[in-house]
């Protein structure tokens, strides 16, 4: 799927995306936000952690990762860089974290 593909499936859920991306190994710290957060991977691949609930999340291309305000979260980029298209939503928007994996969103 291509990015701009991506991009569309997203503008049809009324969500406008920004791209973002990080070479190899790159870390987010554990961090939560005040508004709903969608993020789609349209090259290479991260790895998501979600300490309170006790699991990580992989995303490969096409991957989609709805965070709802206050989920703590974490990231380490996976071996061939990243790169994620991020849309917001106003809090309580989004009911719980999900991973939704390329083609069933």
């Amino acid at each position: 799927m291509s990015r701009t593909e991506l991009e569309a499936r997203l503008a049809h859920e009324g969500l406008t995306a920004s791209a973002w991306e990080n070479g190899p190994g790159e870390r987010y710290p554990a961090h939560d936000h005040g508004y709903d957060k969608v993020l789609v991977v349209a090259a290479g691949g991260i790895r998501f952690g979600l300490p309170d609930a006790g699991r990580d999340v992989e995303l490969a291309v096409g991957d989609r990762l709805d965070l709802p305000a206050g989920t703590t979260h974490d990231a380490i980029v996976g071996p061939s860089g990243v790169t994620c298209l991020e849309a917001h939503a106003p809090r309580g928007t989004l009911a719980a974290p999900a991973r939704r994996a390329a083609g069933t969103w």
